[in-house]
C-alpha cells in the first residue's frame, strides 16, 4: 500500500515537472512572444548612440524605407551578411532607404574592430542594455525588420540573408515618392 502511495506520489511529481517544462520549451521557441513586433504594427520608435556618438532616433526616418538589422559580431550569418548590407547601402541610401544594424548588448571595443574590418559605413546603434531588442522580441540573431516610410513593419525576417535577399528587401522599402528609380 505504501509503495503504491509513494509511486503515485512521485509519478505525479514527475508529470507536473514534465509538464512546466514542456509549456516553458513551448512558450520560449514556438509561441507567439509577447513584445513580439509584428508585421502591419508601427515600428517602436527608440533611441540609441551609433559607434560615432550620434544619436540614432528610429522616428526621425519617417518618410525613408528602413531596413533595421539586429546583429552580433559573435554570429556567423550576422558577419556573413554585414559585407552585403554594404554593397548596397549608398545604392538604397540614394533612393530613400536607410540601414541601420544594431549590434545587441557587446563591447564597443569589439564592435569598433569589427565594423572596421568590414569597413563598414551604415549607422551602427548600440543597444548596450539589450532594451531594443527586448523591445522588438529579437529571437534569433540576425533579425531584419523591413519599415516602410509611414513607420509600418512590413516583413520581418529571421536568419541570415544573401546579397540578392537583401538587394529585393531594400527594394520593397523604397519609398513610393522616391524621385530615383531602380536600375
Amino acid at each position: 500500500m505504501k509503495q503504491k502511495r509513494r509511486l503515485l506520489i512521485r509519478s505525479t511529481i514527475l508529470l507536473i515537472i514534465v509538464t512546466a517544462l514542456g509549456y516553458t520549451f513551448y512558450q520560449n521557441f514556438f509561441s507567439d512572444q509577447t513584445g513580439m513586433v509584428k508585421v502591419g504594427e508601427e515600428a517602436p520608435d527608440f533611441i540609441l548612440t551609433d559607434l560615432n556618438g550620434q544619436t540614432i532616433q528610429l522616428s526621425n526616418y519617417l518618410g525613408k524605407g528602413v531596413f533595421l538589422n539586429f546583429w552580433g559580431t559573435y554570429c556567423p550569418p550576422c558577419e556573413k551578411e554585414m559585407p552585403y548590407m554594404e554593397n548596397q547601402y549608398e545604392r538604397f541610401k540614394e533612393l530613400g532607404v536607410e540601414i541601420i544594424a544594431v549590434d545587441v548588448g557587446e563591447p564597443e571595443l569589439v564592435v569598433r574592430r569589427f565594423v572596421e574590418r568590414h569597413k563598414l559605413s551604415f549607422p551602427i546603434p548600440m543597444d548596450s542594455e539589450r532594451r531594443v531588442i527586448d523591445l522588438y522580441g529579437i529571437r534569433p540573431l540576425p533579425t531584419t525588420f523591413l519599415i516602410d516610410e509611414n513607420g509600418i513593419v512590413t516583413q520581418r525576417i529571421t536568419g541570415g540573408m544573401t546579397e540578392e535577399d537583401i538587394i529585393d528587401y531594400l527594394s520593397s522599402i523604397v519609398p513610393k515618392d522616391s524621385d530615383h528609380k531602380l536600375k
